[in-house]
This record gives structure tokens, sequence and C-alpha cells, in this order.
């Protein structure tokens, strides 16, 4: 992947095959746990098509609930409450493009970076268009996501289904959503594991022993 900015190679056997479905399918699933650059990867992609004049705009989004949190808590207008629960999103982008060029972008709603809700109703004809942190959508969010694409556009979706902060008993989008378009023409999904870690060598560590207390605790609770 190649922006004005920098020149991004895979780091492992599965960012290879990423790269190469981002390059060839309209609609991609990038599943795994935090920093095995799924995120990062489809920025970087979203970039490289719209400095190519292969997609009009970009368009960056993830669900507004987290770890517990919605919006109606966060103080300030639209704006400064979406921000804190977007800024990855900006992080990454500005690793790929100069920051002047990533205002500008988005003062002219070439870039457009919000949360999930916003989508409802459009149709994103010619836009790269990225769902993030996927996990924590509603099965009616995903569908209302993915009904988006329009006419020349690619659409990626990135999440990790051991990190869902949804409340309890409520299903997970992205979960229900692998499990219904499994086999759909034109959809590619690509899972990443702790061996995809591309940052820390700790963090791989780190994603390694919480994955095995999850596997541990459920054998539990079966067993209970």
């Amino acid at each position: 992947i190649s922006t004005r900015k920098k020149t991004i190679y895979a780091r492992s056997l599965n960012q290879d095959a990423y790269m190469r479905a981002l390059e060839r399918s309209e609609l991609v699933f990038g599943i795994g746990p935090a920093g095995t650059g799924k995120t990062f990867l489809a920025v970087a992609h979203a970039a490289m098509l719209l400095e190519r004049g292969m997609v009009e705009r970009i368009v960056l989004s993830r669900p507004a609930v987290e770890a517990g949190e919605r919006l109606g808590f966060l103080p300030g207008d639209m704006k400064e409450k979406v921000d804190p629960y977007l800024r990855p999103l900006y992080d990454a982008l500005y690793e790929m493009m100069p920051a002047d060029k990533v205002e500008r972008a988005i003062a002219a709603e070439v870039i457009e970076i919000a949360p999930l809700a916003f989508m409802r109703g459009r149709t994103l004809a010619h836009s790269a268009v990225i769902l993030d942190e996927a996990q924590n959508t509603t099965p009616m969010q995903m569908k209302m996501f993915l009904t988006r694409l329009g006419e020349n556009s690619r659409m990626i979706v990135t999440g990790d289904p051991t990190q869902i902060d949804l409340p309890q008993n409520t299903k997970s989008g992205l979960v229900e959503a692998l499990r219904i378009l499994d086999g759909v023409t034109g959809m590619v999904t690509v899972r990443f594991n702790e061996g995809d870690v591309v940052r820390h060598p700790l963090v791989a560590e780190i994603v390694k022993a919480y994955d095995r207390d999850g596997k541990l605790a459920r054998g539990l609770g079966a067993e209970g």
C-alpha cells in the first residue's frame, strides 16, 4: 500500500492476505485482536484509493457505545462528544497523509469521520467506507451499515469478537454478520491472531494470556 507519505508492507502472512483482499474485494472483514494492523491497513488502503482517484471520499465510522459509555453522558457538542471514540481513526489517517491535507479534506467533507448512527438513510457511492470496532454494533446496526454500500464503493469492517462492550444479552452485529454472510460472493473475511500483532512484542503475549484466560473461563462456565 503506497501513499504520498509512506509505503506499507505486510508484516505477516495474514496481513498479506488482508492487503490482497482489500485490493480485490468490495466487502472485506478484518477480524482479530488489537495491534494486528487491521484498522491501520484499512485506513491506509482507503487513503491510497482516494489519492489515486479511485474513490471520491473516505467515510470512517465506529459505533458510539464503548466500554459501557453512552454518548449522552459525554459533555459538549456533537463533535466533542464523538471525537474521543473516533480518535484512533484520526491517528491512522495522520500516519498516512500530511496533517494539513487531512484537515482540509475533513473540512471539504472528502473525509468524513462520524459515529455509526449518522449512516442511517444514506447510500455511500464512490466511497471507501470503514467500520471499526464493529463487534460493538447490534445486528440491526450492522445490517443498516452493510446495506449502505453504493456504486463503485469499497467497504471494510474491522473488529474483535473477544472484546464486545455491548450490554449483557445483546447480540453482536459482527458475530451475527459473519455467520449470516458466510459464503456470500464478493465478501472476504481475513482472520488475524496474536502472531500477527505488530506492536510491542509484549502486546502479543498480553493478547495470548487474555485469550487463554477467556477460554479457561468459558470452560469453567460450561462445567458449572
